[in-house]
């Protein structure tokens, strides 16, 4: 495994990282602690959760899969998402966030997480009163590193801004949504990324499986794909996603390799991307994601997924989740 600096911070991420959507949904208890400890036995130091995955199941089954190892784990998590339709059940308010912060710590079976990350902008909480949250979080030693996601890179300066006249803790990391599918990052985040040391952790780096080439059209889902459990899945699969997900498949053979090590490849070698989180449902996944940290893409091939992937820098985001 290969290790990256976490934006301008002293935290060292695998440039592999593990995502835990599916936990407790699409994979069982007793697979997601395999995939766990397989992760951690190649390597893979950096595993991204949140406060509402799987309706808080995905934190329940990582804390039970990290016992005796907690020490060689990057463990990151998040709040702001709706958690529930309470007055205060969303949002990055000091009530939620203290709230949600105890109740990760409880399920995740630890005192302290790594990485602890605002989930959206909140437009209705000052961001001073958000980071000043942060800031005793980390001076309590219940977090070690704060970041942001689905940020604009507006607003993630004007917090580093804040933070920087305050004195409070900054931002050393934004999760958006980036891929061959979604270049969008690369017009206003990726620089500001790399002016300010923040690094940029991409999610939905395989487009949800598009990039993978197993979605052969837009009307076809195979069995036990994103696609087929999660309905609103579907909106992703429109004919140019899937047919860049086909021209990548191409490629990945001609290259000798699997589309989603390719794909995971490019965005590893972008500017500003400190780790990549890609999500499994089986073990044997893993085997091809790993594959990826050591693949070298020549200047031909490297050159080829820009020319494909280039109308993909304009338009609309693959992915943002806002609050309203």
């Amino acid at each position: 495994m290969k290790y990256r600096r976490l934006g301008a911070s002293g935290l060292e991420v695998s440039q592999l990282g593990l995502g835990t959507n599916a936990f407790g949904k699409r994979a069982d208890q007793e697979t997601s602690i395999r995939i766990v400890h397989y992760a951690m036995d190649n390597g893979i130091n950096f595993i991204d959760t949140a406060n509402i995955y799987a309706g808080t199941e995905s934190e329940r089954i990582i804390g039970l899969a990290l016992e005796g190892r907690r020490h060689n784990a990057v463990l990151a998590t998040k709040a702001g998402l709706v958690k529930d339709q309470g007055p205060n059940g969303r949002g990055s308010s000091r009530f939620h966030l203290q709230r949600e912060l105890e109740d990760s710590l409880r399920r995740l079976r630890t005192d302290y997480v790594d990485l602890y990350q605002i989930h959206t902008f909140d437009p209705n909480t000052p961001l001073e009163e958000t980071l000043r949250t942060l800031d005793d979080f980390v001076s309590s030693g219940k977090v070690r590193y704060v970041g942001a996601s689905n940020y604009a890179a507006w607003e993630i300066m004007k917090a580093l801004g804040i933070s920087e006249l305050r004195g409070y803790c900054r931002y050393v990391s934004t999760q958006t949504s980036y891929s061959l599918a979604d270049r969008t990052p690369e017009n206003e985040l990726v620089p500001f990324c790399l002016d300010q040391g923040v690094g940029i952790i991409p999610y939905f780096p395989l487009a949800g499986g598009i990039l993978t080439g197993k979605y052969g059209s837009e009307n076809k889902a195979p069995d036990g794909s994103r696609a087929q459990t999660d309905p609103g899945f579907a909106r992703f699969l429109e004919d140019r996603n899937v047919a860049l997900g086909a021209q990548v498949g191409k490629l990945a053979s001609a290259f000798d390799a699997t589309p989603s090590a390719l794909s995971l490849a490019w965005l590893m070698g972008r500017p500003a991307v400190s780790t990549v989180i890609v999500g499994a449902t089986r073990v044997e996944q893993m085997d091809d994601n790993l594959r990826s940290v050591e693949l070298a893409l020549d200047a031909g091939t490297l050159e080829e997924l820009d020319t494909i992937s280039e109308p993909f820098r304009y338009g609309k985001p693959f992915a943002t989740y806002r609050l309203s």
